[in-house]
């Protein structure tokens, strides 16, 4: 079997990246070990952020948010995506300073965000938060989507390109001959292309390994809690200066937060659900915080609690590039928690690697080099 490109990952990254490749006039396989969206794509809070970027990932959060804004009409289907504004929470006097200086920078950055000083503006915006809360930062062009809607639209919409996939295929290796790509070959079958995308999340370390790359990641897990449906009381999505709280309210009254993430040792053998339920001691710390910021959960019976595994790079940023040898392959992982958003323009972005055209966007804080040479940029905050 052959194909112009092979995609390793049915995530956002590697579903996008599909269907942008497919309407480029390319032949494209993607292969997964698991299934569409089921990892980090399926399992994040799925909000669609601006606030809270580095510097050097903001300009790419900006352009896909103009995306999201028509992006069911281009995918022909409901994405759940609002667009209700994002608050950036401050609960103590340090965390003012925080947003403070979160919104002067962003604003000089040419984003629109504002600084809401006082519980008092908070709750103008969003009256379910606590008393406690002292400031926050809003980003009204921020918001939400349904993330298994989102990834599944873009499966749909490459398949009817033409688009193939492979599905609970692990890939044994990638395949090279003379310094290039040739393809992968995988539990089932072998594939030949002449360009592959590694786009497998916390995998792509194990995949990449067999082209003889290194891709340096932690991983750090990240409990997140859906409840019942409940009324509305929330249009925004929740951040806060510390990054160890984030919710929203998702379209059909269910509420979906998360508390910060912390270091687990996992391989990629190892991973499987018992591997990512959270414990009972993070559970109730998640619970803990929900209720402190919002009140209203007290009572809320929860419907189904999961963990998500976030793939850290050292110093906040993907990894989004094309590299040098084996000529032919493209790398684009290590998205930290932050790839969702991200989504259409990373495939457009991937597209161009793949294809060898100019990207439009300042790529070199993203290659694949600075990681493994140590020369880093200053670490990106995950502000949730």
């Amino acid at each position: 079997m052959s194909s112009d490109v092979v995609i390793i990952g049915a995530g956002i990254t590697g579903c996008a990246a599909a269907y942008e490749l497919a309407r480029a006039g390319a032949s494209v396989h993607v292969v997964d070990r698991r299934n569409i969206g089921t990892m980090g794509s399926g399992r994040t809070l799925a909000g669609v952020r601006q606030s809270g970027r580095h510097r050097d990932e903001l300009p790419l959060a900006i352009e896909a948010v103009r995306r999201w804004e028509t992006l069911h009409l281009k995918l022909d289907a409901d994405l759940e995506y609002r667009q209700h504004g994002n608050l950036r929470l401050a609960e103590d006097e340090s965390d003012t300073q925080v947003i403070s200086q979160m919104v002067q920078e962003h604003q000089n950055l040419g984003l629109d965000v504002r600084y809401l000083d006082g519980n008092a503006a908070v709750r103008d915006v969003a009256p379910a938060l606590s008393e406690t809360i002292q400031a926050a930062s809003f980003t009204p062009t921020d918001g939400h989507a349904n993330p298994i809607l989102t990834v599944q639209a873009y499966a749909r919409a490459a398949q009817r390109l033409g688009v193939q996939f492979s599905l609970e295929q692990d890939v044994s290796r990638i395949t090279t001959h003379n310094g290039k790509v040739a393809g992968v070959v995988t539990t089932q079958e072998r594939i030949t292309a002449d360009c592959v995308v590694v786009a497998a999340g916390i995998e792509s370390p194990a995949i990449l390994h067999t082209a003889e790359l290194d891709l340096p990641i932690s991983l750090s897990m990240v409990p997140v809690v859906q409840t019942v449906e409940i009324e509305p009381i929330l249009d925004q999505v929740l951040g806060t200066a510390k990054a160890h709280f984030a919710a929203r309210q998702e379209v059909d009254g269910k509420m979906r937060f998360s508390s910060g993430g912390r270091p687990i040792s996992l391989s990629s053998d190892s991973i499987d659900h018992a591997a990512m339920q959270p414990g009972c001691t993070r559970l109730a710390e998640t619970l803990s915080r929900a209720t402190k910021i919002i009140p209203r959960l007290e009572e809320v019976p929860v419907n189904q609690v999961w963990g998500g595994l976030v793939d850290l790079t050292t110093d906040g940023l993907p990894v989004l590039d094309r590299v040098d040898e084996p000529e032919g392959l493209v790398i684009a992982a290590g998205f930290c928690g932050h790839g969702f958003c991200l989504g259409p323009v990373t495939g457009e972005i991937v597209r161009d690697l793949v294809l060898g055209n100019e990207t439009g966007f300042a790529m070199e804080p993203f290659r694949w080099g600075r990681l493994v040479t140590g020369e880093e940029t200053t670490r990106a905050e995950l502000l949730g």
